[in-house]
């Protein structure tokens, strides 16, 4: 039996994006400990509660991932290295870019044998214009080449992130990488829901960011409105410290004029899912998104970007149709397009069901992850 820590990044979804890996963890006999930065938007003892029904340990990190305090970014790294000294774990596993930053350089001074890092995607550094976000994706590369270098397996979820970080020289030292299907999506939770009847609905669900496309979602919604004014647009999600959150003023006003329905934060969108015609993630760019793959599982249409992470999700005009990235009149069409088609959503529906279960399959993408934990 094997130790394994599993370090991850946001503290309010840890069970969604790693609980599928937890269980089989667990399943195989092996122990489980989870490092997570304390929730925000959920209380941490139901967190914690929800990790410990899966068989593991929870343990909050200070990690916080909007801070740019040189202390406090010490104190998460002088955490994970405490915490691997008393685990003294076989093996490690850390997503999403401030937990590899420290987290991988901290477990190889530890000790610690098999230390696997997952990039997610690279976040607002590598989406955003702005002077800020220039000069964090040169920090981020050059801490991304430092911790990769120190990680014994190294996995990407879209081949685009891999050769980005591979241009600005951030895999020199890194073990060969390797590409798996996202988080994959759990087959057993997300079932083939059958066509929904009625007036077109038109769900998002993403964190409220305007990286995520939230923007483009209500104009899109607001210029399909002005045609079909029956059609429904469902947004589900919340608003984080992400410096490219959307306002609330923003959100408020789209609610008020009509343009979107807010359903706020759910830890559990399937009911959303199975009302739904159609599922929308205009984002800017993604490692795989986790709420697309849920989203196919559950035999919905996708309309989504022609942008890094997204396309990898879907063929075109086969399980969806693609749009270019910050254009909400090509996302209006689109809407139109599948809304006024209800056996095109039908088709393409039963085609997504069917691609999350022949690529996405969270069992699959466990076993590759496991092996490289050697458990």
């Amino acid at each position: 039996m094997a130790s394994v820590v599993i370090v991850n990044g946001i503290g309010d979804n840890v069970v969604a994006f790693r609980g599928a890996l937890v269980r089989d963890l667990v399943a195989r006999g092996h122990g489980v400990t989870v490092s997570t930065p304390t929730p925000v938007e959920v209380e941490p003892a139901g967190v914690a509660r929800a990790v410990e029904a899966l068989g593991a340990h929870c343990v909050f990190s200070p990690l916080d991932r909007a801070s740019l305090n040189p202390m406090s970014e010490r104190r998460a790294r002088a955490h994970y290295l405490a915490l691997f000294r008393e685990l003294r774990p076989d093996a490690v596993f850390v997503s999403n870019p401030k937990p590899i930053f420290h987290a991988i350089p901290a477990a190889r001074a530890a000790g610690v044998a098999r230390r696997v890092a997952m990039v997610t995607g690279l976040g607002y550094a590598f989406t955003g214009s702005s002077f800020k976000a220039r000069v964090l994706r040169t920090i981020a590369s050059r801490l991304y080449r430092r911790a990769l270098g120190d990680a014994t397996a190294v996995f990407f979820q879209n081949p685009d992130d891999r050769d980005e970080l591979a241009r600005r020289g951030a895999l020199v030292n890194a073990p060969e990488p390797r590409l798996v299907a996202g988080s994959g999506v759990d087959l057993d939770l997300f079932t083939a829901q059958p066509p929904c009847a009625g007036e077109p609905v038109f769900l998002m669900v993403a964190r409220l960011l305007g990286d995520k496309g939230v923007r483009e979602f209500a104009e899109a919604a607001r210029l399909v409105r002005t045609e079909r004014p029956t059609w429904r647009f469902r947004l589900v999600g919340w608003i984080d410290a992400n410096p490219a959150a959307i306002r609330r003023d923003e959100l408020d006003a789209w609610v008020r004029d009509g343009a979107v329905e807010y359903a706020g934060r759910l830890d559990d969108v399937r009911d959303e899912l199975a009302r739904a015609s159609v599922f929308v993630l205009p984002s800017y760019r993604e490692g795989t998104p986790k709420s697309t793959l849920e989203a196919m599982a559950s035999a919905r249409p996708v309309i989504t970007t022609d942008a890094i992470g997204c396309r990898e999700t879907i063929c075109d005009r086969v399980e969806g149709l693609l749009v270019p990235p910050r254009d909400a009149r090509a996302l209006a069409d689109a809407c139109l397009r599948l809304g006024d088609d209800a056996e095109m959503r039908a088709k393409m529906g039963a085609h997504a069901r069917r691609r999350a279960v022949e690529q996405f399959d969270v069992r699959i993408v466990n076993a590759v992850i496991m092996e490289a934990l050697g458990a």
